[in-house]
């Protein structure tokens, strides 16, 4: 089931990416947006601080990062042993999420092929 979810996780990584890098026109600025991308999802996924500590709005910012799902599915297989009932909520959004960036990332090399 781990590798099942990380493949979604990753998969939505990617979708990010291709993102960064259809809309970036070299590679200095593409780098640089995903210091932007990257650090902020760190910070506000639950990795380093618990989200139930920070502020409300800051609570409210972390439910668009994808990262957080996937440290909840983590959390729950190593920590509590959860099945796929207790995370196919987490896997469904990062499913939908996946789906969604792959989409627009399509759309962007789209209109830049043309």
């Amino acid at each position: 089931m781990l590798l099942a979810l990380t493949g979604l996780f990753i998969i939505t990584c990617l979708g990010m990416g291709l993102v960064v890098s259809a809309i970036s026109n070299t590679q200095q600025q593409a780098s640089m947006t995903g210091q932007f991308v990257l650090l902020p999802s760190m910070f506000f996924s639950g990795f380093m601080f618990p989200i139930a500590s920070m502020p409300p709005i800051v609570q409210k910012l972390t439910y668009v990062i994808p990262l957080r799902y996937y440290i909840s599915i983590s959390r729950g297989i190593f920590l509590k042993g959860a099945g796929w009932a207790e995370l196919r909520d987490e896997a469904a959004i990062l499913a939908i999420y996946g789906v969604v960036i792959l989409g627009i990332a399509t759309a962007f090399f789209r209109k830049q092929i043309r």
